[in-house]
């Protein structure tokens, strides 16, 4: 990115149903540019992404008919193989890098301000390093639960499930540069406009 100005970089995170993805949204309706981290590895799954050759060469049973990464398939492979997860880790972990590196060079190039990573494990994956601040969304736990517990197929011990792999919301909370609360709609929305006329007068 020589010559261009770095975007001021957010990280956006926060525990299942807390209300990421709607507080993501409301960023991008103020034209923050958004990289989903869960979409980036979608689209290196997809039928001709990036990551579908070197796991197919790992892992031939992985792939579907349509020539992309099946997941159920993947998941198969790790629960077959303890030593799967690392390998599948060391050839999608740097295809994501490199797919968000090109986001934030095309927000430089495009002169956004500032850009949002949207990332469900960003604290426990280490990427708040790359932040130049951290949001966290947060509800109250019985807001999160009813929540999470009217999503179809959802059941008390799936989310138990989920839990455990998650930083706790407290933890979350006290790592943080900013919370925002989404048991409100309207107070979350404002909280985002303040944090985006916050970081856009913080540009270069």
């Amino acid at each position: 990115m020589t010559g261009q100005c770095r975007p001021v970089v957010l990280g956006l995170t926060g525990s299942i149903g807390m209300g990421k993805s709607t507080t993501a949204s409301m960023f991008a309706e103020l034209g923050v540019p958004v990289w989903d981290a869960d979409a980036a590895v979608h689209r290196l799954y997809a039928p001709g992404g990036a990551a579908v050759a070197p796991l197919a060469a790992a892992f031939p049973d992985a792939t579907g008919a349509d020539g992309g990464v099946d997941r159920a398939r993947l998941r198969a492979c790790i629960a077959a193989d303890p030593q799967a997860l690392d390998r599948i880790e060391a050839i999608v972990h740097p295809l994501v890098a490199a797919d968000r590196a090109e986001f934030l060079d095309q927000a430089a190039r495009s002169g956004a301000p500032i850009v949002l990573f949207d990332v469900p494990l960003l604290f426990e994956g280490g990427l708040d390093a790359a932040c130049d601040a951290t949001i966290v969304v947060s509800a109250p736990q019985e807001v999160q639960r009813a929540r999470v517990l009217s999503r179809p197929g959802m059941t008390e011990a799936h989310l138990a499930g989920i839990l455990t792999r998650q930083m706790p919301d407290a933890e979350k909370r006290s790592r943080a540069t900013h919370v925002i609360e989404t048991t409100g709609l309207d107070e979350a929305r404002t909280a985002v406009r303040q944090l985006v006329r916050l970081y856009a007068r913080q540009e270069g």
